[in-house]
């Protein structure tokens, strides 16, 4: 089933989105309708019309960089059925504890109920490069540019294992063409520390993100904090929660010169406060201003932006 979904959606071509400047973020790939972080995730986004598709990253025990949420294997995989006795004495099984050959053997699966049946057809945990080759792949044989979207998960913790997450990722990143400030990514990190070493270290030119939350006492969300950003990001990515408590954070993000691509919107699990997903999509995107959304149906966020 793999190479026929990844094949059936290599051949549609979405229309172009109409609201210009403003992208749709497939949040872990199409993953309100496919196991979040898979291939095929991956290609049905691009199929429907996103702008960029999300790749969270972890490393493995031989240092791979793998498609994961979490730092974890056990939310989104098999991990437990075949490795039972893998597990940290936190009762959890992490990547940097198994290679890339075992993690492949490995059955990716849908956490969130009601979504795509778990044991229904077969997925894997794909390597970045597979992400990457698979967009460009598609890229090529559409002539629609999609771009990625990685996210480093918890550098320091890597760090903290004897990992460095950083080198091969950046390593990644120029082989295929993606260190340039004009390049088809957005780095994004929850760790400040990290977006500056990618940038003033080791001379990372893609466009970067610092995620953030919604606490209305982070220094991150004042002016002064926003200008701080600036100095080694591009935008920011807060919790759409903070936009809500805010709505002038668009326009005092974008005073300093910074995008702002709020995450997550699930057409499955809407606010109360909007009629429907496409009142919460219209909202942000119009109301709010955004410039860019994570949405786990990315087709919903395309259709608001090409809603007259």
């Amino acid at each position: 089933m793999r190479y026929v979904l990844i094949t059936l959606c290599a051949l549609l071509l979405a229309a172009p989105v109409l609201a210009e400047g403003k992208i749709v973020i497939a949040h872990r790939g199409a993953s309100g309708y496919l196991p979040e972080h898979t291939l095929e995730a991956y290609a049905y986004a691009h199929a429907v019309g996103a702008d960029y598709i999300e790749q969270d990253l972890a490393l493995t025990k031989d240092g791979e960089l793998v498609c994961l949420h979490d730092v974890t294997l056990d939310k989104t995989t098999d991990v437990a059925e075949r490795f039972p006795d893998r597990k940290r004495d936190d009762g959890r099984w992490y990547a940097a504890d198994f290679t890339l050959a075992e993690i492949k053997q490995l059955q990716a699966r849908e956490r969130l109920p009601k979504r795509f049946p778990v044991g229904k057809s077969d997925f894997e945990v794909p390597t970045f490069r597979e992400a990457i080759e698979l967009i460009q792949g598609i890229n090529g044989s559409t002539g629609r540019d999609a771009g990625i979207y990685p996210e480093l998960k918890q550098p320091s913790w890597h760090a903290a294992q004897g990992q460095d997450i950083e080198t091969p990722f950046v390593a990644i990143l120029r082989e295929y063409g993606y260190d340039a400030p004009d390049a088809r990514i957005y780095v994004q990190c929850f760790e400040v520390n990290t977006l500056k070493k990618l940038r003033h270290e080791m001379g990372l030119r893609a466009p970067q993100v610092f995620l953030m939350g919604d606490d209305p006492s982070s220094r991150w969300l004042t002016d002064e904090g926003l200008a701080e950003v600036a100095e080694f990001a591009e935008g920011i990515g807060p919790d759409k929660q903070a936009v809500e408590k805010d709505p002038d954070l668009v326009k005092r993000a974008h005073a300093r010169g910074l995008v702002v691509h709020p995450y997550t919107a699930r057409s499955d699990a809407v606010p109360r406060k909007y009629a429907d997903a496409q009142a919460e999509l219209h909202a942000f995107y119009f109301e709010y201003g955004v410039d860019g959304l994570f949405a786990d149906f990315p087709d919903h966020a395309v259709a608001a932006l090409r809603a007259p």
